[in-house]
């Protein structure tokens, strides 16, 4: 994870001290210039009205998780974007090479920030330097040395201490947005009014509300909408509410048990790249012998913890990489298992938290298949930070985890290392195989494109022969977008959600 990564990004249960009142927040007009406007949605005035689960942690700041905020907000850009194969594509730079340790990038011509200033390379050094330099470090760069400077107006060169093919995938991060030279005042950096998205954040109420308006000299041409208002709204069932009273026209992360109560026509539901996986202890205790993790595998029916806890908005796991890294599926073989061996009541603990709402009810259905195929079976469910260091130690037989695939770089080899490596620094498993080793080395440092895409495969084969690690569902997010708007983002990185061609009709 660590926890902060899945979950200020992810995370679907709400914040407590914060709920306490957030049934009472939707009770008026929505935002500036919204007004209630009945379930059909829709304030009569071309902005959009957006419900957004999480307030800002850091004051909207780029270099922390708020940025995806920015991102989806369309108000901040990024030299690179993603492509839904995780590809990287022109956005602020235009083209780019590598040669060994250096990648050169052209910069965009034309692109004026929402202050009237103008996109240079040296606004790129200013933007890249601070993330590079904070304490901490955007998380997209975590052991990564890299140092930017300029070549001519338009030109960059990025250098990192070692070869890293991943350059543009990182660059892609919201965490490494382009702002305007006035957004870094010391040791903060404040965005609103110095993106070069097509809305200018015009507003940022704290922890309550953001007002966005149309900036209409975006390099990309005019958006649809004249602007977003935003109210942060932690909830999950006032954020139903709002979609059921029409006083938001996007609510994002509607928790599943709401789900069922709202128009199904106004929910989509995006696969996301997180998978609830069993965590198997291969270096001590009864999981030691691969035979009793088999034998624990085989035990496990997931479409049963899908249609109970889930409610069927859940994807049956047929790997670690799921249905929101599409290209996985088409590269997945068969698997050559171990056979299961006999339980024997041996005695097993498993441990998980209650910081996301659903893994103790997963838990609890895993004690019993587990018992019903001959384990003695107790749960330990803690908040994640009383537990996470014994998880880490390997002081429990198994771990139920819901666990984000890709990171910021939309690339999985990071999080396969980090979990099943030797070396792995979220090791949960304990695993320490050489074989796979080998297989992780290879798809961390292979070239990107098809070549490293079956690198991975491979390693993900390679840690499932192990069953060190039992991946069970993939999650999905459910977002709900009023009946009259169009063009919503329906992003499985939640990098997108109001973009240029999104409107209210």
């Amino acid at each position: 994870m660590h926890l902060p990564e899945s979950s200020l990004i992810f995370r679907r249960g709400p914040l407590p001290a914060i709920a306490l009142g957030s049934s009472l927040v939707l009770t008026g007009c929505f935002v500036d210039g919204g007004s209630s406007a009945g379930s059909s949605g829709g304030s009569g005035d071309g902005r959009i009205r957006v419900a957004m689960m999480m307030p800002p942690r850091s004051a909207l700041s780029p270099l922390s998780d708020d940025a995806f905020k920015l991102s989806r907000w369309s108000t901040a850009e990024t030299l690179v974007k993603l492509d839904a194969d995780g590809n990287a594509r022109p956005a602020l730079a235009t083209a780019w090479k590598q040669s060994a340790k250096t990648w050169t990038f052209t910069v965009r011509e034309g692109v004026t920030f929402h202050d009237g200033t103008g996109l240079t390379a040296e606004s790129v050094v200013k933007s890249l330097t601070a993330a590079a330099s904070a304490m901490p470090k955007p998380r997209i760069l975590d052991g990564v040395d890299l140092s930017v400077k300029a070549l001519g107006a338009h030109t960059v060169a990025v250098t990192t201490a070692v070869e890293d093919p991943l350059v543009p995938q990182r660059l892609s991060s919201p965490q490494l947005s382009i702002l305007a030279a006035k957004a870094y005042q010391g040791q903060t950096v404040n965005p609103v009014g110095t993106g070069t998205g097509p809305f200018e954040l015009v507003k940022a109420g704290g922890t309550a509300t953001a007002t966005l308006n149309r900036y209409d000299g975006h390099w990309g041409g005019k958006a649809k909408a004249a602007g977003i208002d935003v109210k942060y709204v932690p909830d999950g069932t006032a954020r139903a509410a709002a979609m059921r009273s029409g006083e938001a026209d996007i609510v994002e992360a509607v928790p599943v048990s709401q789900a069922k109560l709202l128009d199904q026509k106004l929910i989509t539901q995006v696969p996301m790249p997180r998978t609830n996986t069993l965590y198997l202890n291969t270096a001590s205790g009864p999981f030691k012998d691969a035979g009793l993790r088999a034998a624990a595998r085989g035990a496990i029916d997931a479409g049963k913890i899908i249609g109970s806890v889930y409610e069927g908005r859940a994807d049956v796991a047929h790997g670690l990489l799921g249905p929101a890294l599409p290209w996985a599926s088409k590269l997945r073989g068969p698997l050559q298992r171990v056979p299961a061996g006999n339980p024997g009541g041996a005695e097993i603990t498993i441990g998980t938290f209650t910081d996301r709402a659903e893994l103790p009810e997963v838990a609890q259905i895993l004690q019993q298949q587990l018992q019903a195929a001959g384990f003695k079976v107790k749960l330990d469910v803690r908040e994640y930070s009383h537990i996470e260091a014994d998880a880490l130690a390997g002081k429990f037989d198994a771990f139920v985890l819901s666990r984000a695939t890709v990171l910021d770089s939309g690339d999985a080899a990071a999080y396969l290392y980090s979990d099943f490596a030797s070396e792995g620094s979220f090791n949960i498993a304990q695993l320490a195989d050489p074989a796979v080793d080998a297989k992780l080395t290879a798809a961390s440092l292979g070239a990107v494109g098809n070549a490293r895409r079956t690198a991975i495969i491979a390693a993900e084969a390679a840690v499932l022969a192990t069953d060190a690690a039992v991946p069970m569902l993939h999650e999905r997010v459910i977002q709900g977008d009023a009946a009259n708007v169009s063009g919503a983002a329906h992003d499985p990185r939640e990098r997108e959600l109001v973009t240029l061609d999104t409107y209210v009709k």
